[in-house]
């Protein structure tokens, strides 16, 4: 029985490494890893993985190479590096820039100018879109994805310290077809907290978020730890940007939040019935 088993393994084996030498299809998660692993991506950014966990994280939330994908709000691009190459071949990128659109976009023009293989099929929207602005038409997204950016709404930036939250998620489910995903992550305020705390720390409670989402018509489908931080306690003398990347305070108490690390984070995925 034994050596039957032991034929049975290598033969299981054997099958597996000549279904990848014949080009088997690739799977989700093997190809989010092989855009993570890309050495096209930034130094500094790939550096931030530890924290940031982008193969777990864009596997938890679904993304898929034939997806179309809007990231809100991209930055610096430290996501586009991986979500338009993994959207070229078969699928869409959306890069939606805030309300100093088109300004705020330079990052991903960068990207395209650089390299238009990679990023040139990347499309720059407005969010949220005004009038007159471009926009990712309505029931098109498979996949809307927003990384630490919720607080920022809740806290009014850029919106003269008006909370436009409500707004951005409309918005984002209107973008999405049915049965398509939000995905969220962001800097986790505790509970127990002050409410009071959302509009000036940073962090945001997950009830505010399941709050938000579910107003807007979304149905929440599931939460992951992947990038939790315990040693995160939510308290810092400013704020979020306390602790890094940011390191507010510059040097002082700097190892004690560089052993830290970054904040503490929550995972939220909703659906669009």
């Amino acid at each position: 029985m034994r050596q039957t088993l032991s034929v049975l393994a290598v033969l299981t084996t054997a099958a597996a490494v000549a279904s990848v030498a014949t080009g088997a299809p690739r799977t989700q998660r093997s190809a989010i890893a092989e855009a993570v692993s890309s050495p096209s991506r930034t130094p500094a950014n790939v550096a931030r993985d530890q924290y940031r966990h982008p193969v777990d994280t864009l596997t938890f939330f679904g993304v898929k190479p034939g997806n179309t994908v809007v990231e809100i709000w991209p930055g610096g691009g430290w996501y586009t590096e991986i979500l338009a190459p993994l959207t070229r071949a078969k699928g869409n990128y959306y890069a939606a820039v805030g309300p100093d659109f088109p300004n705020g976009g330079k990052a991903v023009e960068a990207f395209k100018a650089k390299d238009p293989a990679l990023y040139g099929h990347a499309k720059l929207v407005a969010f949220p879109a005004e009038a007159g602005q471009p926009r990712v038409p309505d029931g098109t997204a498979d996949v809307v994805l927003t990384f630490r950016n919720v607080h920022n709404w809740r806290m009014g930036y850029k919106r003269n310290d008006q909370d436009y939250s409500p707004e951005a998620f409309k918005q984002m489910f209107a973008m999405l077809k049915k049965g398509g995903t939000l995905g969220i992550e962001d800097h986790r305020l505790p509970e127990s907290a002050s409410a009071e705390r959302e509009k000036s720390s940073g962090y945001i409670k997950v009830s505010t978020v399941r709050r938000l989402a579910e107003q807007a018509g979304f149905v929440f489908a599931g939460a992951s730890e992947v990038n939790a931080n315990p040693r995160d306690t939510a308290d810092w003398p400013d704020g979020v940007w306390t602790l890094p990347p940011s390191y507010r305070l510059k040097d002082v108490d700097r190892a004690k939040y560089a052993a830290i690390g970054e904040s503490d984070r929550m995972t939220l995925k909703f659906r669009k019935p």
